[in-house]
């Protein structure tokens, strides 16, 4: 189960989560309203360079679902209507599983939407090479490190869909100005400031590690923000299990987090109610004043109470994770692939036009969404917070890198990963302990 789609609003279980879904918007009952697609995007001249097909399928298979999916849907709609190509969405809740199983019996997917490129590597003898055009388009439209994780064994295969900023801390801007709070930039700064709020009476942090079966992912991303920050050799080295999980420098970034985590002049509620928290409602004592900071991805805009205003002058926002050196560029990134297991005309037309910066740009206007398309105009994106986040991922200066747990074996980035984080945060085991225990169970 990836944390690209576990962290879904959607996903949400409980009556006051449901809440926070009716929040991200509900399909519309009245009929299909596209007046969000762009004009452009309406043009069927802008369709012609992909061909014309006489009602032609192409199945799409992936985890993105509800709303969000109608939003996708309305983003290639015009595609359709011009191309005459019949795209079929098909979502799934249990996304790994299914692809195993349809791909093991021969029922594979025209195309789907990969959230872990780890995944994907498993399907590689499957899949169908990106054409020469497809590259093409791939590399006008994002960085070499995007690329990167589309490509398996010196072959590129997937251009991203999505992105997703990970290296956030959600806010109250009024709470900042009010008590002269400045956002940190640095790691040092940050704790400067944690002690300083503290001091002033109000808990710096606010945490929630539960999320059902998937319990500890949230801690995950702390290691993997610090790790990262420590070092972008260090992060792929760790990812890639070419240095041990319980290395020394690994260890130490964990102790590092429980400088915030474990202490209990900082977390609200005190490090022994992190595991019990839930992570969709873990930031909501930010509003009220009860603790100032949550550290969470770019997501979590629409997981806020209804009638929240999420905006850089509203009730919360975000500013990025502090670097642990100053000058340094770095993200944490989620996002979906898009792969081929077919190599039929209109499948190579609807990838090319999955990549494009005509589909890109629809997209961001049909409902919150973010990506990494260095075409694209991050003011098309319909709420602050995906502006931000899309401004942050198409700067040609910024150095990400994949969600590290996502990267690794299920064994450890979907299991021992997170049962660590939550022995470590609740006290039963100390870094060291659990990330030998991570260690031995790579496989």
């Amino acid at each position: 189960m990836s944390k690209t789609r576990r962290i879904s609003c959607l996903a949400a279980a409980t009556s006051a989560i449901a809440l926070a879904v009716a929040a991200c918007g509900a399909p519309d009952e009245e009929g299909d309203d596209r007046g969000a697609v762009p004009e452009e995007a309406q043009d069927c001249a802008n369709y012609e360079s992909f061909g014309s097909f006489d009602g032609e399928a192409v199945t799409i298979f992936g985890s993105i679902r509800d709303q969000e999916a109608a939003e996708m849907e309305e983003g290639w709609a015009f595609f359709e209507e011009c191309t005459k190509i019949d795209i079929q969405y098909e979502p799934s809740g249990e996304f790994e599983a299914d692809m195993k199983v349809r791909v093991d019996g021969g029922n594979a997917p025209d195309i789907a939407l990969f959230p872990q490129p780890g995944l994907m590597n498993n399907f590689k003898d499957s899949l169908v090479p990106a054409s020469e055009e497809l590259n093409a388009l791939a590399t006008e439209g994002w960085s070499q490190d995007w690329l990167n994780y589309g490509t398996i064994d010196g072959t590129f295969y997937a251009p991203p869909h999505s992105g997703n900023a990970k290296s956030l801390v959600w806010y109250s801007p009024s709470f900042f100005s009010e008590n002269g709070y400045e956002i940190p930039a640095t790691w040092d700064e940050l704790i400067a400031l944690s002690d300083t709020i503290a001091a002033d009476g109000v808990m710096p942090w606010c945490v929630g590690f539960e999320s059902g079966g998937a319990t500890g992912w949230p801690g995950t991303d702390w290691i993997e923000d610090i790790v990262l920050r420590e070092g972008t050799d260090l992060y792929d080295q760790w990812v890639n299990h070419e240095i041990a999980f319980n290395d020394p420098q690994i260890v130490s970034a964990i102790e590092k987090a429980g400088t915030i985590l474990t202490n209990e002049e900082y977390v609200y509620g005190g490090p022994d109610t992190i595991s019990s928290t839930a992570f969709q409602e873990a930031g909501w004592p930010v509003k009220t004043g009860e603790c100032a900071m949550h550290r969470q991805a770019s997501f979590y805009g629409a997981m806020w109470e209804p009638g929240t205003n999420v905006a850089e002058d509203g009730d919360v926002f975000a500013f990025r994770f502090p670097e642990s050196n100053a000058g340094d560029n770095t993200m944490l990134v989620g996002g979906e692939f898009v792969a081929a297991f077919a190599d039929r005309p209109e499948v190579e037309a609807t990838r090319q036009f999955l990549a494009s910066e005509l589909y890109h740009n629809a997209r961001l206007q049909t409902g919150p969404w973010s990506t990494a398309h260095q075409g694209v105009d991050p003011n098309n994106a319909t709420t602050p917070i995906n502006v931000l986040a899309t401004e942050i991922l198409t700067d040609p200066e910024v150095t990400v890198r994949f969600d590290g747990s996502d990267l690794m074996p299920g064994e450890v980035g979907a299991s021992s990963f997170w049962t660590g984080m939550v022995q470590w945060v609740d006290g039963s085991k100390d870094a060291q302990q659990i990330a030998t225990d991570i260690e031995n169970s790579w496989p």
